[in-house]
């Protein structure tokens, strides 16, 4: 499937807006991929391979027809984070991913708010029958959030690095479950 950019839905929720990634989200980006905090995403990257993450980004809507969305404040267009449906080739499952860019807004909820829309995107307008997120296991931020979610370890699904040991899976339930 080729899709736009442009065409990629925009999410609301009670706090904020989820939107396709833009050009002007990549410096933002390319600070947190810089910073120790991109640690568990195999960081921290230089600048241009902050480059080509983004753009891969941005290639999973062109390629997949879905993919991350970038996630700012209503009322500000200053990007918080990413969240959203996540699928590279050569990965067994589809993943719910997330990450905050900027620390300063962790422990609000924000988070929590946005991977939720964002799941319930996937299950509802995807059609998606599961989703899994891969974390690796020194991320107890990331393990509480998904466990927040309501996903569950699934300690025999595969993950697209066998060889790393630190990684653990966890199942989303689709949201008809979660009721």
């Amino acid at each position: 499937m080729i899709a736009r950019l442009a065409d990629a839905p925009t999410l609301e929720t009670r706090r904020l807006t989820l939107r396709a990634p833009r050009l002007e989200d990549f410096e933002t980006w390319a600070r947190f991929a810089a910073s120790d905090r991109a640690r568990h995403l195999g960081g921290p990257h230089d600048y241009g391979t902050a480059w080509r993450s983004f753009a891969h980004v941005a290639g999973q809507w062109a390629m997949r027809g879905y993919g991350s969305f970038v996630f700012h404040r209503k009322g500000s267009e200053a990007p918080l984070g990413m969240t959203g449906p996540w699928h590279p080739i050569h990965w067994p499952e589809q993943e719910l991913g997330w990450t905050i860019w900027d620390e300063t807004t962790e422990g609000a909820g924000l988070a929590f708010e946005a991977a939720s829309c964002a799941r319930d995107h996937a299950f509802r307008d995807l059609g998606w029958p599961t989703a899994v997120s891969y974390i690796a296991d020194d991320n107890p931020r990331s393990i509480a959030l998904a466990e927040r979610l309501g996903a569950t370890r699934d300690k025999t699904a595969a993950h697209p690095h066998p060889e790393r040991t630190d990684i653990l899976v966890y199942r989303h339930a689709p949201p008809k479950v979660l009721q």
